[in-house]
């Protein structure tokens, strides 16, 4: 049941969040307890309000925090410790599993044993790939398989201990003594081993990766492994995981030449002595060291998807010597400039300490996917050579990432976004379906639905970022209109959602959704459209823009699905995730009809009077946060988080907390996004909710922390929620400085009850981004109780749909 007005969001004691992956409830619909259903990590507190906690004394000079990168690497965070630098297209680290879900990334904490080092890595994602050219330094007879986790001893997984990890730079202790000393350039991996007094040997594994229950074999084609004159060995593989038919080639050289070097082919059958070369599926090669205690072995490995040669070029690039503590610090130095983009003081030493690993993760993708020479395999699968001074990049995950992410790099790094955007430019020109969804190493794995790049270039553009925005016009003409091109999973439907103006649940799976997200890119998208000078497509975009309305059922006020005929499912439970009891057949994507209900970023003022007005929105939005947490069997792990039925642990949901602004209630959204930023955060390897998704979930807290939101990143302007530090510092382009100060903020006092601009009141909730960057002072007034007149009147509301509520 709603509570009452009077009570709000800080008073219901918090509803303990079901992570990501846990077991799925016993039972479904709305009514039971839904046994199984709360997983809970820790104890919640009863109110954020309530919760009064001890806080330092505020520093008048901040303290610099280092970022923990093993958060998120437990749970279902998918991250990985390993070092690399800002947007690298180098990500090496330690591999502990490859058949487990929570072992996407290859590295799962806890584990407990160590497979070895690759140099490619995806961050928080919740499908895996890559891990490629692994290198596993150990003793004793040869292992050519790693053997199971449970068992460590009968393969060449070894157990560690002492380990260490921090940006650029990654140390442990493996069992056979050796230790093991990892650090990057941009595009190559060092690798340092100490091995004790004795033999010993290092195992390069061509054959490691990604592996899952649906894989259909060869996962591996067309490898190559061998060993020039020189003594450096080279190699090639086509992986056929997820993003499929990806190309990888590397160059790896080292500080001390093997006393032989034994290649084994497929089958792990062991090639005659003497053997140089060798070309299968899956290739190993063992580097024997009769003394390998005589001296540290260093490896430095580079790394290129257009060809050996590329390899090696990068190679001779970026690893002119044999320094390792030299390739270690220029890594510091650059992470340091990175992490110094936002500095904060107040809190409690883990939210701080949080806070520095979420802007760490926030700016481990996208990835550099361009050689030192220009060249880089395109959305077409051909190779292309840029200008000097660009760079192609790889690992959008843009379902994600187009939410917080790429709108906090456009205010700590809008240099990187015009790099990428400039890129995105290119692979919606290269690739033969328009925009790209979800490009991961060339290849387009049209993971999720819509083609949320659109998003992400029109905010760019609204914010002033420059681009060639024109040239991306016929593509993402040819993604919103041409029904007969390519079609993919994400674009199922466009033809009915154009003539119907939605997507019907009895033809198409995830129509709901599916109706919602096409609307919001045909929001972006006329947005591009007419600032290139398209006015008749931006009109038809626009009004297109409007189909989220065919999909919402006002007279109940819940997302529903609707079939062919016109006619809404009948009877309707917003628990469950579709029409249909086969999991596979939803009508909604990763979210049930809950979830689905707020989808709406773009048209928040369309959405709340096609729900009845103010007074039902608010109270929907109150019931969302209230309701019982319970799932049906047949919901996917990604639906996590829960309070309520609101999700935080996937990304639909993320910017909900924030629609009370537009009701005029914004006291509500500052007690939910202090509660969530408390509650679903913590400085522990199973410390994010959820998939990080390539820094989104790291991302949404970077801003929530910082005191505000965009709700949609097109209209450019951020809502204000809660900000969590008495003081942010953030340092802008050309020297200027934002600052956002809150003093005696505490734990118990969530509330904003006034805003100062540059020391002028500001009546607003929200501010626009071009005010932002040009630096100055953001003041919060903060306080226990809320002051309900704040952000009341309709002219201090954000604006939706261009507009401010009449």
């Amino acid at each position: 049941m709603t509570p009452p007005p009077s009570r709000g969001l800080a008073a219901p004691a918090l509803s303990p969040w079901r992570r990501k992956g846990a077991s799925p409830p016993k039972t479904g619909g709305t009514g039971g307890t839904g046994e199984g259903v709360h997983v809970t990590r820790r104890a919640l507190l009863a109110s954020t309000a309530a919760a009064a906690l001890p806080l330092p004394a505020f520093a008048a000079t901040p303290v610099p925090t280092s970022p923990n990168l093993f958060v998120g690497t437990g749970g279902h965070g998918h991250t990985y410790p390993g070092p690399s630098l800002p947007f690298g297209m180098v990500q090496l680290g330690p591999d502990t599993d490859v058949e487990r879900w929570d072992a996407c990334s290859g590295y799962h904490s806890g584990d407990g044993s160590i497979m070895g080092f690759s140099h490619t890595h995806l961050s928080g994602t919740g499908i895996g790939d890559m891990l490629d050219v692994l290198l596993v330094p150990t003793r004793g007879p040869v292992q050519l398989l790693p053997g199971p986790l449970d068992d460590p001893d009968k393969g060449y997984r070894q157990r560690f201990r002492d380990e260490h990890a921090e940006p650029g730079y990654y140390r442990v202790t493996l069992e056979s003594g050796v230790v093991a000393e990892l650090t990057v350039t941009e595009r190559t991996g060092w690798h340092r081993y100490t091995f004790p007094a004795g033999p010993g040997h290092i195992l390069v594994d061509l054959s490691h990766l990604i592996l899952d229950s649906s894989d259909q074999p060869p996962l591996i084609t067309d490898a190559t492994l061998g060993v020039d004159d020189a003594g450096t060995i080279t190699g090639a593989r086509t992986v056929n995981r997820w993003a499929k038919g990806r190309r990888i080639h590397f160059a790896l050289q080292l500080s001390r030449k093997p006393d032989r070097i034994t290649f084994y082919g497929d089958g792990d059958r062991e090639q005659p002595a003497g053997s140089r070369a060798i070309a299968g599926k899956r290739l190993k090669a063992v580097l024997h060291y009769d003394d390998a205690g005589a001296a540290p072995v260093a490896a430095r490995c580079g790394l290129s998807a257009v060809d050996v040669a590329g390899a090696r070029a990068n190679l001779a690039a970026e690893a002119p010597h044999w320094d390792f503590d030299r390739i270690r610090r220029a890594a510091r130095a650059r992470w340091a400039g990175a992490l110094d983009t936002i500095t904060v003081e107040g809190g409690t030493a883990d939210q701080r300490t949080i806070m520095a690993s979420a802007l760490y993760h926030a700016q481990l993708a996208p990835t550099l996917f361009s050689d030192v020479d220009g060249r880089y395999v395109g959305m077409d699968r051909k190779v292309h050579r840029l200008p000097k001074g660009q760079a192609a990049y790889s690992t959008f995950s843009l379902w994600d990432t187009y939410r917080a992410l790429h709108p906090l790099l456009t205010i700590v790094a809008p240099e990187r976004v015009e790099s990428l955007v400039a890129d995105m430019i290119r692979q919606t020109q290269q690739s033969p379906y328009g925009p790209p969804v979800w490009p991961l190493q060339g290849v387009e794995t049209g993971c999720m639905i819509g083609w949320h790049s659109v998003s992400v270039l029109a905010e760019a553009q609204a914010k002033g970022i420059p681009g060639d925005y024109a040239a991306a016009w016929p593509g993402i003409a040819r993604r919103s209109f041409d029904f007969a091109a390519p079609d993919m999973d994400n674009s199922k439907g466009r033809d009915l959602y154009d003539a119907k103006g939605y997507v019907p649940a009895d033809t198409w799976w995830e129509s709901v959704s599916r109706t919602q997200e096409y609307a919001y890119d045909d929001w972006a998208s006329s947005h591009i459209a007419r600032a290139i000078g398209r006015p008749a497509e931006a009109d038809r975009l626009l009004r297109r823009s409007r189909n989220w309305r065919n999909v919402i059922d006002g007279g109940i006020g819940f997302a529903r699905p609707r079939f062919a005929d016109g006619s809404w499912w009948s009877p309707y439970d917003p628990v469950q995730l579709g029409h249909m009891p086969k999991p596979w057949w939803r009508d909604y994507t990763e979210a049930n009809g809950w979830q689905a209900t707020f989808l709406n970023q773009h048209d928040v003022y369309g959405l709340i009077d096609h729900m009845g007005g103010e007074a039902k929105f608010e109270a929907k939005l109150d019931a969302l946060f209230t309701a019982p947490s319970t799932l049906p069997a047949n919901a996917p792990p990604d639906i996590s988080g829960l309070v309520g039925q609101y999700a935080h642990g996937n990304e639909p949901d993320h910017h909900v907390a924030y629609l009370y602004a537009y009701t005029g209630s914004p006291w509500k959204t500052q007690a939910m996004v202090r509660r969530l930023c408390t509650d679903m955060y913590r400085n522990d390897p199973d410390g994010v909710i959820g998939n990080d998704d390539c820094g989104q979930m790291s991302a949404w807290f970077v801003l929530s922390a910082l005191g505000f939101y965009p709700v949609d990143p097109v209209e450019a302007v951020y809502v204000f929620g809660s900000p969590l530090f008495e003081r942010a510092t953030l340092r802008l382009p050309g020297g200027k400085r934002l600052v956002i100060e809150a003093p005696g903020n505490r734990a118990d006092t969530p509330y904003v009850t006034a805003v100062r601009w540059n020391g002028r009141p500001w009546s607003r909730t929200w501010i626009r981004h071009a005010d932002l960057v040009k630096g100055g002072t953001l003041s919060f007034t903060m306080s226990a109780t809320p002051n309900k007149r704040f952000g009341r009147a309709p002219a201090a509301r954000p604006p939706s749909n261009g507009r401010l509520r009449a």
